[in-house]
């Protein structure tokens, strides 16, 4: 069975981060880098983590980081026909 979905039975969903950073060697400007993962919300601890990662090890320093999720399993949608059709 395939990880990814069975993390998305639990609760995991797609997240994606982008995260603004000021260039280590150019101090005046920002650079964007966009990351994506399968994640918790509200806590997101994978991202957490990566941006623990980020603070320790990495010289650019983060200005702004940007978070959007959605779930990727979720019930069906049902819509009733508002009419009656008859096939031969």
């Amino acid at each position: 069975m395939d990880s990814s979905f069975v993390a998305q039975l639990k609760d995991y969903r797609i997240t994606t981060a982008e995260i603004l950073y000021w260039m280590p060697d150019h101090n005046h400007v920002l650079q964007s880098f966009v990351w994506q993962n399968l994640d918790l919300a509200p806590r997101f601890p994978a991202l957490t983590k990566f941006l623990d990662f980020w603070e320790n090890n990495l010289d650019g320093k983060v200005h702004r980081v940007r978070v959007a999720n959605a779930q990727l399993v979720k019930p069906a949608e049902f819509r009733f026909s508002c009419g009656l059709y008859a096939l031969h």
